[in-house]
């Protein structure tokens, strides 16, 4: 059988006997043993493991038990969340050989719902970058067009929903590391409001900023996954103590009366091609009932300055633990201060370094207060003018990326030109907003674009009612370029 591409149906299949689990795994299988040679989405694709989740849903719903809200979904993990016995990299050298000996909560939550993990994706190191192109594992490829990048940090997840390699995948965003690859690769990818998901077990790149969502096909799987994953965890201090999210219910109910804003600096920063999609989304909105204008937001121009600061200066902090002593690799040399020089200079890549250098030398004595604390007072003026936007409008609406996917190797020599890529995404992070990317037609290169909808914190209902909105008249667009 062909796998149903909708995890919502692909659930509802499986819990009804209508579909096996193993069998729907299998068919998912042949397409990445056909398929990934070329794309490299996964690093590692955990077949056994996944045919043993698969067995044991079949063994739920024959005995007649409720296999969960994702019974017998495969799901594929970014190589930054953590899975028990199971190597996770963040595709770096320096993790080499690491088995985390817990789960992620977000993996622990997949399992109870019965998704079946299907491998870890390739991603760049460490989150670091918008291409996948800094992987110590080489590039992965974008589907549509693979001399194109994905896009990035969650490359191989985005690659991996786009390719059918598998419905559902999971990615971290940190300054848009889920949607702007969703966008180059054209599928949807939703980053929660900061503290609904838990991070625990999340490996740490900047931990006021990092934040896990689904990559899926469909709006409703997002929600649905959403559904899933969110609730508070113990485990996260930084978890928000408040009844876990139910969004799904609420996507039929449409945005009659909302007001949509169009944010202008987000246009100025994208191509023609970008800007002519976006305003046919906010047509969109429009004809569903919305009051649509246009909006200024001064201070998201600010935001990739902030972000350059403030990120580099966490990870400097967060990958300090990395010195070959308690795990991963190890360099041996002559003394312990050698060896842990050693060890860095050869486990991490050069954009991990770029980016511990800057951060290192932003927390330093005597220069702390006029980089990472501007920056830090910087982030609260973009707080604070997304709060006179959401007084005015219910979400507001814009390009995810400034142009369709690049073509690999185009900016690896240019990191300010590669930073520029998540120049629409980067203010989100910074204010711990929801948003969403979501499909939109395509390019003049034929190639996807992505839409982004953006909400005050805690507003995922009404993000995810506008989406389904958009999703619906992206399909009755049918791809036009018009």
């Amino acid at each position: 059988m062909t796998p149903p591409r909708s995890a919502l149906d692909l659930a509802a299949a499986i819990r009804n006997g209508e579909a096996s689990a193993v069998e729907v795994l299998d068919d998912y299988l042949a397409v990445i043993d056909a398929h990934d040679g070329e794309i490299h989405a996964f690093n590692l694709v955990t077949r056994d493991a996944a045919r043993a989740q698969a067995t044991a849903i079949d063994q739920r719903v024959a005995s007649g038990e409720h296999p969960g809200l994702l019974a017998g979904v495969p799901v594929a993990l970014k190589d930054n969340l953590c899975t028990r016995g199971v190597p996770t990299t963040c595709s770096s050298r320096i993790l080499d050989g690491w088995r985390p000996p817990y789960d992620a909560t977000v993996v622990t939550r997949l399992r109870e719902a019965g998704a079946v993990m299907v491998g870890k994706t390739n991603m760049d190191e460490f989150a670091m970058g918008s291409s996948t192109e800094s992987s110590a594992f080489g590039p992965t490829r974008n589907p549509h067009d693979t001399s194109r990048v994905p896009g990035g940090s969650s490359g191989g997840s985005a690659a991996a929903v786009a390719a059918g390699f598998a419905p559902v995948a999971l990615g971290s965003d940190t300054g848009g590391s889920i949607r702007q690859p969703a966008a180059l690769c054209g599928v949807v990818g939703m980053k929660p409001t900061y503290g609904t998901v838990s991070r625990y077990g999340l490996v740490a790149f900047a931990s006021s900023l990092d934040q896990i969502g689904p990559l899926t096909t469909t709006v409703a799987d997002a929600a649905l996954v959403f559904d899933v994953i969110g609730g508070h965890d113990p485990a996260d201090s930084t978890s928000l103590d408040r009844p876990a999210p139910r969004v799904l219910s609420v996507l039929d109910e449409g945005i009659q009366g909302m007001t949509v804003g169009v944010l202008t600096e987000f246009l100025e920063d994208a191509d023609a091609d970008v800007v002519a999609r976006t305003r046919q989304a906010a047509e969109a909105c429009a004809a569903a009932g919305a009051r649509v204008e246009e909006i200024s937001v001064p201070e998201v121009r600010l935001g990739l300055s902030a972000y350059y600061l403030i990120a580099p200066a966490e990870a400097s902090s967060n990958l300090a633990r990395y010195d070959g002593v308690r795990f991963g690799l190890r360099v041996d040399a002559e003394d312990t201060t050698a060896m842990n020089t050693a060890t860095r200079s050869v486990g991490f890549g050069a954009e991990v370094k770029r980016r511990i250098m800057l951060g290192t030398y932003a927390l330093s004595a005597g220069y702390m207060d006029a980089y990472y604390g501007q920056a830090l007072r910087v982030r609260t003026k973009i707080i604070e003018g997304f709060a006179r936007a959401y007084r005015r409008c219910d979400v507001l609406l814009g390009p995810t990326t400034p142009s369709t996917a690049f073509s690999i190797g185009a900016k690896v020599g240019d990191p300010m030109t590669m930073y520029l890529s998540d120049v629409c995404t980067i203010p989100t992070n910074l204010a711990g907003h929801p948003a969403i990317s979501i499909p939109f037609g395509s390019g003049d290169d034929g190639l996807p674009v992505g839409v982004q909808l953006l909400a005050p914190a805690l507003a995922e209902n009404t993000l995810l009612r506008a989406a389904a909105v958009i999703e619906a008249a992206a399909a009755s667009m049918g791809g036009s370029r018009s």
